[in-house]
């Protein structure tokens, strides 16, 4: 059984990729979120949610476990790695899919704050941004526009907006989203960016279809992929309203 976990429905965006590469898997997934965001949490705070959800998912037959949070990631995953006995995928940054793909030379994040500020995504700017110009907002108020499933429309444009706006401002073609919430924005950046830049060309990156062929591959190392599968199956979680939660995966047409 493969367990996933997000401070909210973020891990959903994961969840879609994962589940185009492994079809006929069990999944646990767990969204915390009575805690949500985590991006202006502390790191202990996030490490300390981490552990509680790790060992629930564990209870409840998880044999590995996704991090489908970038905040979670960067705060806790070497914590979990190191304290428990099974395998853990976290999100990457993804900065080098990005620095390929840019013809400006300049890269836009969107990220949280806990994210901009982690080693990790720092640690990954440097390495792979050598000659690509980075800029980084935080998506103020995205977090919230997917939790309550106002992805679209007036109000969600003019929050993109206003947090996108300043990439674009500074030359940026391609975006990269740094929170697992955002991918169920991304019509509307796309919409907001070709009406505040209409001659440019903006690609959005995505990092769940990279996080989920990592998966494939430390499932089969890990000798857990089922000689006969079970068949689908998804039990969901939450630390909050159990019935928002539902309300949630059905409204982003979650398979």
């Amino acid at each position: 059984m493969i367990g996933i976990f997000d401070s909210g429905a973020g891990g959903l965006s994961v969840f879609r990729e994962i589940r185009k590469v492994l079809p006929q898997e069990q999944y646990i997934y767990f969204s915390d979120n009575a805690h949500c965001p985590y991006g202006e949490k502390s790191r202990e705070y996030i490490i300390d949610r981490a552990r509680h959800i790790t060992e629930f998912l564990l209870s409840k037959g998880a044999e590995i476990i996704v991090v489908a949070c970038n905040t979670a990631t960067a705060a806790a995953i070497a914590d979990l790695r190191r304290e428990y006995g099974i395998r853990f995928i976290g999100m990457e940054p993804a900065i080098k899919p990005a620095a390929q793909c840019t013809r400006t030379g300049t890269v836009g994040v969107l990220a949280t704050a806990g994210t901009l500020n982690a080693d990790k995504y720092k640690n990954t700017r440097e390495k792979f941004a050598d000659g690509i110009r980075i800029v980084e907002h935080v998506g103020q108020g995205f977090v919230e526009l997917v939790e309550s499933g106002k992805t679209i429309g007036k109000e969600a444009e003019e929050t993109v907006g206003r947090s996108l706006g300043p990439l674009l401002a500074e030359g940026a073609d391609t975006i990269v989203l740094g929170c697992t919430h955002y991918p169920f924005l991304a019509d509307t950046i796309r919409k907001v960016a070709s009406q505040l830049v209409p001659g440019r060309h903006v690609t959005i990156i995505d990092p769940a279809p990279a996080v989920a062929s990592h998966l494939l591959e430390v499932m089969k190392e890990e000798n857990l992929l089922k000689p006969v599968p079970e068949g689908y199956g998804i039990s969901l979680y939450s630390s909050g309203d159990p019935a928002a939660l539902e309300r949630t995966f059905n409204s982003l047409q979650c398979p």
